[in-house]
């Protein structure tokens, strides 16, 4: 069973560069989606189960600047390499750069149709931590004219030409039976990805890393949304400090600044 992942070098949104209130794009790291590990993860299990198949990566860089982030690309590939996935594939290209969810589908659609051909699944993330659209797997389907089955939190069964998994809706759990090959997302419940040890990151460096531009794909993408800056969501502190009184005085004092504030109703 050949496995296709797709992992997006995002925005480390834990450490966003800002200033005179924007996002600094090309001051901030990448690093893997963290919900694009469940589904790295997710893959490896399934080909140590199965003792059978190839596991490959695809990741998509659309943030500047190219040079910069072709390199980022690869090193983020190579974690996921060193987590067990057997090859990575990266496109970066300026074309890419601001486009939006349908040229990333189209993207991969191509890279899967020119550079990988059969697969039976490919699996990505429910969402990813920059963006967070949940859009890209659903469109990548479409593209391929596939099933997909999104919410993912376990699959219960995997044969040859279908699969079983349990979709985790905000009210129910859905048991979902399809033909492969197929597009799934999981969620972060189904699985806790693995650290790689020493040896396997070194081992990652001798694993097969494509790097691809638009021209290696023969595509000339035209984005219908572009996307030209990013703001911060500025929170300021009221910087209250209440120091004098008993522990039931700072209390009253603070209910009754809550109060103030509309964040209480005094009874």
């Amino acid at each position: 069973m050949n496995i296709v992942v797709l992992v997006k070098p995002a925005l480390d949104t834990s450490n966003l560069r800002t200033a005179a209130n924007k996002i600094m794009i090309e001051d901030t790291p990448l690093k893997i989606s963290d919900i694009d590990r469940n589904a790295a993860e997710e893959a490896i299990r399934i080909k140590e189960k199965t003792k059978s198949g190839k596991t490959i990566a695809v990741m998509i860089s659309k943030y500047p600047p190219t040079a910069k982030r072709a390199g980022e690309a690869e090193n983020l590939g190579r974690e996921v390499l060193a987590m067990g996935i057997d090859e990575a594939i990266v496109v970066v290209d300026d074309g890419l750069i601001g486009t939006d969810q349908t040229a990333t589908a189209k993207t991969i659609s191509e890279v899967l149709k020119r550079k990988i051909g059969q697969f039976d699944l490919i699996i990505g993330g429910e969402a990813t931590i920059d963006g967070y659209s949940s859009q890209v797997p659903a469109r990548v389907a479409a593209e391929l004219g596939i099933p997909v089955v999104t919410y993912v939190r376990e699959i219960t069964q995997l044969g040859n030409d279908n699969i079983t998994v349990k979709r985790d809706l905000e009210d129910e759990v859905q048991v979902i039976n399809t033909k492969l090959p197929a597009v799934i997302t999981v969620t972060r419940e189904i699985n806790t990805p693995r650290i790689p040890p020493l040896l396997q990151i070194r081992m990652a460096m001798k694993k097969p890393l494509t790097k691809l531009s638009l021209t290696d794909l023969g595509l000339s993408i035209q984005s219908k949304i572009k996307t030209t800056s990013l703001k911060p969501l500025q929170i300021q502190r009221k910087k209250i400090i209440i120091e004098s009184g008993t522990v039931e005085e700072k209390a009253d004092k603070l209910i009754q600044y809550l109060a103030q504030e509309g964040i209480l109703t005094p009874r």
